[in-house]
């Protein structure tokens, strides 16, 4: 039934805290233990040439000078089996010893395969290391609290330093040997292994500027920062210098010990935008004054564009915009039309608060060639919102339509994801963030001709594509730092506005889905952080073709450009003279900039409705409830899901995780539908909660529910989002410190007559994120009482790694829907008996 905007979110009220619901299970086994003599064997000649080392050179210069020993100030790589969060407590018990970072093996379980990141600062440390080793093999009890080194020989699977070959991954390595191709010097970010210690931090600092001046190469701007356990250096090396990453060698910049990983420099991800048209000049309405709620960190925009003119405030903190010239603004323009006016193919009214930009793409609308992007969002963020200078202190809605097209994830955060984790808890703040876009050829190994693959049917396309983007699902991941686990990322849909006239331009062409719905072919696929659910949702980015590159022996084709015929409509910079430009653009960077306004108009509804009620509450909970009501209305497009499970499978009915894991790869949560996050229907109820949950507590939220669904044996479902913010953890496997849970309702499941959907992530994979999301549907006739109602309850489960004495703010949505029966609305609201709207 049609979305009724005079049929608002409901507000349900929370209960009071009380203890927690206990725990299930008895925790993972114990991993199996290798032998002492395997150990021995494995392990012994390092320690052995260790100790005589020590004996003859006291200062250690023979093992500093081999990058392959063991040496003071060297960061050190444990591969074990099992859990390390008793290693890491152990760890702060050997005075001197630096835990850095923990991540588990790519491919491996990792509760068999962590890995641990360890730095030996001083002689002493390292000789209490072989102390404990030796004692170790001789049996010897270990000394209280080390008994976790006992642990950690006994599953130890390998040791070594840590040296050039992973301070430069391969991929890095071949994106810097194509950059050498092109040019002489060239720009890489270093990122130095984080000392808490100032001073050991500066001396790091200076040994690698030392050495970068050494030959021949300059230190272009640095950054560090503490709560991210970020340190970071833009360099510029020469040419002769910089070949020594491409061979890796111990004698070149990859050799240093102070240094954690060496990349290329940042390099933003773009837009496809074509077919410019001029626009009819609209009167655009005064915008109210009232302080923005919604930022974009973007390029810079057109202004005074006629669809802007009055609509964007422009902070320009960094200089941007005189050197941009006004017809390299694509990216910034189009973003900020998207979130004020949605796609111009659809009249939409605009937003009624001005927005907030912040330009962080200069000329060819890339980063600044002289800043780390790390920097430059910490920066701008921070004079957004920090202290009573703030320039936009009212905002919690952030856009960042942008990536780092050189940094696919590959399971380790990315210090610009750590730095959105940490700012979004901090300041409340929900980043809504693009997954990225892989516009390289799809290959197609069955076919070997366009022709052969237009003759498909609309399900053999599908199958055709699924088969082939999941055969390089590998290549096309997300791009950072659309990993965060506190914001949310977006994904594109194959859906557009674009009228069926227009559709016919579309020549040489040809649509892989419609009319199913899914992620557009060069959306970015999940994962994400620890096998989280991501994207987390789709929205549109316009129905994608494709086009061919090349046939013969297998067909490759590739996604098209946006056009006239299969795009979203935005405003564009000027030209000829005239302003009033519009064109077409496509993609993730489109689907987070409809997000953004998405939840910018569900702010306004709210507010609408419920006045200071919902304005007065604190930033975190509106903002929570915000990410909440975003991701509550999405859904797998049943009939693609189908196919994705029919295509990659795997095809034993008992591997039904395995079969959610590919399905949500694609799709996330689903495909999310704006409208039915901001109001209601006659057939369908949605409340809304917010609230705060202590250590070891739970809260529970009462939904009423309507009486005339009683004995009517029809569809129907109850859907619950939960969504909060983290404090985070970096360099921790348990980076995501914090897990909220909804208990699941039991015997009132029943009365509904409802069981789990199966249109839906599988419910471990739902609890690996920020966001856990639980829908539940029958068609069998619910027995309903006047007074019925369903208990959710919030939970807030054991802290991870440390315990996290602050109260943790979370948003909270719920939808009772049976298509056709309109009193359920109603009836749900007279339930609730809502308080009067007081005033904004």
């Amino acid at each position: 039934m049609a979305i009724d905007p005079t049929k608002p979110l409901l507000r349900l009220n929370v209960g009071e805290q009380e203890r927690r619901n206990p725990g299930h299970g008895g925790g993972s086994p114990k991993p199996a233990k290798f032998s002492r003599a395997g150990q021995r064997a494995a392990f012994g000649p390092l320690w052995t040439r260790l100790e005589r080392v020590l004996k003859n050179d006291p200062a250690a210069l023979e093992l500093r000078r081999d990058p392959s020993a063991l040496a003071p100030e060297r960061l050190l790589v444990f591969e074990l089996r099992g859990s390390v969060q008793s290693f890491a407590k152990a760890i702060r018990r050997v005075p001197g010893l630096e835990f850095i970072d923990e991540e588990e093996i790519e491919g491996d379980d990792p509760s068999e395969s962590p890995v641990v990141y360890l730095l030996i600062p001083d002689l002493a440390a390292l000789r209490q290391m072989l102390s404990m080793w030796k004692d170790w093999l001789r049996g010897t009890k270990p000394k209280h609290g080390l008994t976790a080194f006992r642990d950690v020989f006994d599953t130890l699977k390998n040791l070594r330093p840590w040296g050039p070959q992973d301070r430069v991954l391969e991929e890095d390595r071949r994106e810097i040997a194509s950059q050498l191709d092109q040019t002489g010097a060239i720009r890489v970010e270093v990122e130095l292994v984080f000392r808490f210690s100032d001073g050991i931090a500066q001396t790091a600092e200076e040994a690698v500027s030392t050495f970068v001046a050494s030959v021949g190469g300059r230190v272009i701007s640095q950054s560090r920062i503490t709560n991210i356990a970020y340190h970071a250096l833009l360099v510029e090396l020469p040419a002769e210098a910089a070949r020594g990453l491409l061979t890796r060698t111990a004698s070149s910049i990859a050799g240093l010990d102070p240094i954690m990983h060496i990349r290329p420099q940042s390099l933003a991800t773009t837009i496809d935008v074509a077919e410019r048209e001029e626009t009819a000049i609209v009167e655009l309405p005064e915008q109210q004054r009232r302080e923005p709620i919604l930022a974009l960190l973007d390029g810079v925009p057109v202004s005074q564009h006629p669809l802007l003119a009055g609509t964007l405030s422009v902070e320009d903190q960094f200089g941007l915009e005189p050197g941009t010239p006004v017809a390299d603004r694509h990216h910034g323009t189009a973003m900020a039309s998207l979130i004020v006016h949605g796609d111009r193919n659809v009249p939409q009214p605009s937003l009624g608060r001005r927005v907030h930009c912040v330009p962080l793409l200069g000329a060819q609308d890339q980063f600044p060639p002289d800043r780390l992007i790390v920097d430059l969002v910490y920066q701008a963020v921070i004079a957004m919102c920090a202290g009573e200078s703030s320039s936009a202190p009212g905002v919690l809605i952030i856009n960042l339509s942008l990536g780092n097209s050189r940094k696919p994830f590959h399971n380790k955060m990315s210090a610009w994801a750590r730095l959105l984790d940490r700012l979004s808890h901090q300041f409340g703040i929900l980043f809504l963030v693009s997954a990225g876009n892989h516009s390289g050829a799809v290959h197609f190994a069955a076919l070997n001709t366009f022709g052969a693959f237009e003759a498909l049917t609309t399900q053999q396309r599908a199958e055709s594509t699924i088969r082939a983007l999941g055969n390089h699902v590998g290549e096309r991941r997300l791009l950072s730092p659309s990993e965060t686990v506190n914001g949310l990322t977006i994904g594109a849909a194959n859906q557009d506005a674009v009228s069926d006239v227009d559709r016919l331009g579309a020549r040489g062409q040809s649509e892989p889905w419609h009319p199913l719905v899914c992620s557009n072919p060069s959306s970015a696929l999940g994962p994400g952080f620890a096998n989280s659910v991501k994207p987390d949702i789709l929205l549109p980015g316009s129905r994608e073709h494709f086009r061919l590159l090349s046939s013969g022996s297998s067909l490759q084709l590739v996604p098209s450009a946006a056009s006239r015929a299969h795009g979203i409509k935005v405003a564009a910079p000027p030209q000829a003279g005239r302003e009033n430009w519009e064109h077409y653009t496509c993609g993730t960077s489109a689907a987070t900039a409809i997000a953004s306004r998405t939840a910018h108009q569900i702010h306004d509804a709210l507010e609408s409705e419920y006045g200071a009620l919902f304005t007065e509450l604190p930033k975190q909970q509106r903002a929570t409830l915000l990410k909440a009501l975003l991701v509550h209305t999405a859904a797998w497009p049943v009939e693609t899901a189908d196919i994705i499970k029919a295509v990659l499978g795997p095809p034993d009915p008992t591997k039904h995780t395995q079969q959610k894991d590919n399905i949500r790869r694609f799709l996330g949560y689903g495909v999310a539908d704006p409208d039915a996050a901001v109001a209601c229907a006659a057939d369908r109820a949605t409340f809304w909660a917010v609230g705060t949950l202590e250590p070891d507590q739970k809260r529970s939220v009462t939904v009423p529910v309507p009486r005339c669904v009683n004995g009517l044996p029809r569809p129907h479902a109850l859907s619950a989002t939960l969504a909060w913010f983290t404090p985070i953890l970096p360099g921790r496997q348990i980076y995501r410190s914090i897990r909220l849970i909804i208990c699941e309702p039991g015997d009132e499941l029943g009365m509904l007559r409802v069981d789990g959907s199966r249109r839906q992530p599988d419910q471990n994979q739902s609890k690996r994120g920020t966001v856990y999301s639980r829908r539940w549907e029958g068609d069998g006739a619910p027995v309903v009482s006047a007074e019925q109602t369903i208990n959710l309850e919030v939970q807030r489960e054991p802290d991870q790694g440390i315990t996290v004495d602050e109260g943790v703010p979370f948003g909270l949505a719920v939808t009772f829907s049976m298509p056709g029966v309109v009193e359920v609305y109603e009836q749900s609201r007279a339930r609730i008996a809502p308080r009067p709207r007081v005033p904004a």
